[in-house]
């Protein structure tokens, strides 16, 4: 196959244009990348369709090597380096999935990587970047501290800067996901994609509105951080906090790709942290597959919205399965919760013997299995001969939960069921 020659570098990335991202570039990109990244199987899923009522169809980056898609895109811009760029190296500020994708084709390729993150970076994000060849520099308190820092390095050290999004490199390469997911199946009737700084979306719109005018293109952000939302919509927005998507918690989104994205995506929606949460634990219950939450964002937008996605074929996006193991448990577990199947109970007894032995009695009459159980003498407002006793346990289902409540407020209990967030 016969790769056509890489364009000319623009002088700024800022000044790029949406005609700078042609569908001509992304099969530039697959050609180039092909053989290196893994072609990612692309599924139907009968249950998830059955429970959306769409026609669900998965894309799995999740099983790239790095685990997730950002390879395509860091493996396109290092391809297109000169001989001088490869040799000085290369540098760039993330502490995601971009860092490793850089690192693990930097390294194959024999371009030396550098990437700074801020301090506060958690210690296994810096050594998978390391492990797969990456140089980490730590600098600042924030992600803004970090990127001044890289750009001061690049011309310190004469080194090339690979931005994670805003750079048309980046999204051809990005947008090869698209091309692959359009091979498979060219019927889809819209591709539903994360978005953070918008690399992504603006090479899989790309794609799409070239092969397929009519089809839609479907942003998604977490609505904690709905920057782009906000830069394409012309709103103030609030940007900040915890959440399960922090691949795509992005504060400000990128100038070339919201060029793009008004240019060539349908609409954005935005998500909440249950529904992320419930998208992941979905994932992994019913396709056995671990994503992490921008990796599951795209589900969380058509359960969010059953109604704009009824009866459509839609094309979704694994982007990323980088998720820490003790962070994994805590959404299962608080998906069990909202399901019904774990809960706690907050039941008020005097302190007297035999007392817990009672209540024991009719959780077993019910066949509700206790996992803890916790008692409070001190910190609460009932008198000296009082406590409170907090019992986690887990049944088959919510109502067999309800049905045990019952059971103890009619034997003159006093229960609470402790509600999840």
């Amino acid at each position: 196959m016969t790769v056509p020659a890489a364009k000319q570098a623009s002088p700024e990335q800022a000044v790029a244009t949406p005609a700078d991202l042609t569908i001509e570039d992304v099969r530039a990109a697959a050609a180039r990348i092909e053989g290196a990244v893994v072609k990612t199987p692309m599924m139907h899923s009968i249950t998830l369709s059955e429970i959306t009522g769409a026609d669900i169809w998965l894309k799995f980056e999740n099983l790239q090597f790095t685990a997730a898609y950002k390879e395509r895109g860091a493996l396109n811009a290092l391809l297109q380096l000169t001989e001088d760029q490869r040799k000085r190296g290369v540098i760039a500020a993330s502490a995601g999935n971009h860092s490793q994708g850089l690192s693990y084709h930097g390294t194959r390729l024999g371009v030396p990587v550098t990437i700074v993150m801020p301090k506060t970076t958690p210690t296994v994000k810096v050594m998978q970047t390391e492990s797969v060849g990456g140089n980490v520099v730590l600098e600042g308190e924030t992600f803004d501290d970090a990127h001044a820092h890289a750009r001061l390095l690049e011309k310190e050290r004469g080194l090339t800067f690979v931005h994670p999004f805003d750079d048309p490199k980046i999204a051809a390469g990005q947008g090869t996901v698209a091309l692959e997911m359009l091979e498979v199946n060219p019927d889809l009737d819209c591709l539903v994609t994360p978005i953070g700084g918008g690399g992504l979306i603006s090479g899989m719109a790309t794609v799409a509105k070239a092969l397929n005018p009519d089809m839609e293109v479907i942003g998604v952000q977490a609505a904690l951080f709905p920057s782009m939302f906000a830069k394409i919509k012309g709103e103030e927005r609030d940007c900040g906090g915890d959440t399960l998507a922090e691949g795509i918690a992005v504060k400000k989104p990128g100038e070339f790709t919201s060029k793009v994205i008004a240019e060539r995506v349908d609409d954005i929606l935005l998500v909440d942290e249950p529904e992320l949460e419930k998208a992941v634990a979905l994932l992994l219950q019913i396709e056995k597959t671990v994503v992490e939450g921008a990796g599951a964002a795209g589900l969380a937008a058509v359960l969010m919205n059953p109604e704009r996605f009824a009866g459509k074929k839609v094309g979704l996006v694994l982007c990323g399965g980088n998720i820490d193991t003790r962070l994994l448990a805590n959404v299962l577990l608080r998906d069990l919760a909202r399901q019904g199947r774990l809960a706690r109970l907050r039941v008020t007894l005097q302190d007297r013997p035999g007392a817990l032995f009672k209540v024991m009695r009719l959780f077993d009459a019910h066949n509700v299995n206790i996992i803890e159980i916790y008692h409070q003498r001190i910190f609460t407002t009932l008198p000296a001969k009082g406590l409170i006793t907090d019992i986690e346990c887990e049944a088959r289902d919510a109502e067999q939960v309800e049905r045990l409540v019952e059971a103890l407020r009619e034997a003159n209990y006093n229960v609470q069921v402790v509600e999840l967030n």
